[in-house]
């Protein structure tokens, strides 16, 4: 399906891929399957984002705060990555896409930090699609480590803005996102690009993640573009 003529695209769209534990139960599957069949989603959508225009989009994984959940369904989380990094990364990188890891690789096991940095090095030089995987993310910890690499750096006070700090995130040389969206019908940012997202705009779908499918992708899209974003100021237009 490719994008309507004249259609404002977002440069950037972040998506909180929420609800596969819940799409499982509802069949009466193990959480980890709803997992499995999320990741397995993903394809179509970069696929789709690529086709109709979008340069960047964020795909948040696995939060510093679902360490939380059982450690089984925490190991089951580390292999999924580990199988899509295997599965994937090759043909993504065929299809010009560049993968960027957001978060800390810190408490990931050697192995699978070692595949991650590996797939970001194979597609570093790409054109295409920048899709970036906030895996072990959280919005809070981003803010935090980078005002902790700033002051290391030896910055004095009065030198801290608001560029430095986007420089020192883990989302740098990525623009803010212009949509978040959120599957599952949950209407919250749960520690996501909280910094980056001041003044995205936000969409929020009943759809679970899993059945999150490239037409509910152009329906966000159509609504973005219906909206006005003035950033804090007002439209003089009469």
């Amino acid at each position: 399906m490719s994008s309507s003529e004249g259609e404002r695209i977002p440069q950037h769209i972040a998506v909180i891929m929420d609800g596969n534990g819940r799409w499982a139960n509802q069949r009466g599957l193990p959480r980890l399957a709803g997992h499995r069949a999320g990741t397995e989603n993903i394809r179509a959508i970069v696929s789709e984002a690529a086709e109709i225009g979008v340069r960047y989009l964020t795909l948040y994984a696995f939060s510093t705060e679902n360490w939380n959940r059982p450690s089984l369904e925490v190991q089951g989380l580390m292999q999924i990555l580990s199988e899509f990094i295997d599965r994937e990364t090759r043909n993504l990188h065929a299809q010009n896409v560049r993968l960027r890891h957001l978060g800390r690789l810190e408490g990931l096991n050697k192995r699978l930090a070692r595949k991650v940095e590996e797939a970001i090095h194979l597609t570093q030089h790409n054109t295409g699609l920048t899709l970036a995987i906030a895996f072990n993310y959280g919005g809070r910890t981003d803010i935090l480590d980078a005002v902790r690499r700033i002051v290391a750096s030896g910055v004095e006070p009065a030198q801290i803005d608001e560029r430095l700090i986007e420089a020192h995130l883990t989302t740098a040389g990525i623009p803010d996102p212009d949509m978040v969206i959120r599957t599952s019908g949950e209407s919250r940012l749960s520690n996501f690009l909280i910094w980056q997202a001041a003044y995205s705009e936000y969409w929020f779908t009943p759809v679970f993640w899993p059945d999150f499918r490239p037409e509910h992708l152009h329906q966000a899209i159509s609504e973005y573009g219906r909206r006005e974003r003035r950033f804090g100021g007002i439209n003089e237009a009469p």
